[in-house]
């Protein structure tokens, strides 16, 4: 992927040989539309290359980049969305290893031992609270506090955050031993399974849910700037979702490529992801969640096990609940 020298400083990257020549680049991703033009014009602008997006949803992304790669098409140099998708690209051989400097600048877990890929930004997990309801004083510290009888009927989780539950799982102990903490949870408080982030997000703000167990650190937050009665912290490790950046193997601008793959995990564009409201994996750029220990969802496991830990979300959480 993307190999230019000095992009773990705050100033640009170094191009690669070539790189300014080649003069364009082609990149899939899921990032959104409105948020395209903060993160590319100052790379175009710098480097005199024109980058060519094509957006659209994570699974078409995937399909379209696999069956290019299949047909031997290559029109695709980068890749940016969820990391197991990516980690299915690296699977299927469609991705280039990396050696790059800012590598040692991520959080851990960002980056692979194969090195196909690495992440950019985190969907951070946070547990949201109405104020109205509950001091700060009265939050959980850990999350076996959960278990105290006092938050029974008050507690809230959205519908598809198996692998929030799974993690959890792993922080619990691992296996029965974790699974028997929801188990417990869910006999002792009960949990109010709610479908989107969003939803959780607006029952938290109207108090029909007073703790909710699995927002986006950036749902309650923008709530309550607009004056909700809202606001969040962090059970510790806080699990995070992540996207990544890969550069195709047989990427038709190799050069530029590599260099946009260095300026996405350097600090420039680390701090355009932080306007956006995510989390950046670049340590050298502020956090919202500074000082907070966060814990990536592992992708490979997202792949091999997903039906395993969704049919046992279901059965702990949903139908128990």
């Amino acid at each position: 992927m993307l190999f230019v020298a000095g992009c773990g400083g705050g100033g640009s990257p170094t191009a690669r040989p070539g790189a300014g020549h080649e003069g364009a680049l082609t990149l899939y991703t899921t990032i959104a539309e409105k948020d395209l033009p903060t993160l590319i014009q100052p790379f175009e602008a710098r480097h005199g290359i024109k980058v060519t997006v094509w957006r659209a949803g994570t699974d078409r992304v995937l399909q379209r980049t696999m069956a290019e790669a299949g047909a031997g098409r290559n029109e695709v140099d980068v890749i940016h969305f969820g990391t197991p998708e990516m980690e299915a690209l690296a699977r299927e051989d469609v991705l280039q290893p990396i050696e790059s400097p800012v590598h040692a600048d991520l959080q851990p877990g960002s980056v692979p031992a194969h090195r196909k890929w690495a992440a950019t930004l985190l969907s951070v997990w946070v547990q949201a609270y109405n104020t109205t309801l509950l001091a700060r004083s009265e939050l959980p510290r850990t999350y076996a506090e959960l278990l105290d009888p006092k938050w029974k009927g008050k507690l809230g989780i959205e519908a598809k955050d198996q692998d929030w539950f799974a993690s959890v799982v792993d922080v619990m102990g691992g296996g029965e031993k974790g699974l028997q903490y929801f188990r417990d949870l869910v006999a002792t408080n009960g949990i109010s399974v709610r479908l989107g982030h969003t939803l959780l997000t607006n029952m938290v703000v109207s108090g029909e849910v007073a703790l909710g167990l699995t927002v986006y650190n950036y749902m309650p937050e923008q709530a309550k700037k607009k004056g909700a009665p809202i606001d969040w912290f962090a059970l510790e490790p806080a699990i995070a979702r992540s996207n990544a950046v890969g550069v195709a193997r047989r990427a038709p601008h190799p050069a530029a490529a590599r260099l946009f793959y260095d300026y996405l995990l350097g600090e420039e564009a680390q701090r355009h992801f932080v306007s956006m409201d995510y989390v950046p994996t670049n340590t050298k750029v502020a956090s919202p969640l500074q000082g907070i220990e966060i814990r990536q969802v592992d992708p490979v496991r997202v792949l091999d096990e997903s039906d395993t830990w969704t049919r046992a979300f279901q059965e702990t959480l949903v139908t128990r609940n």
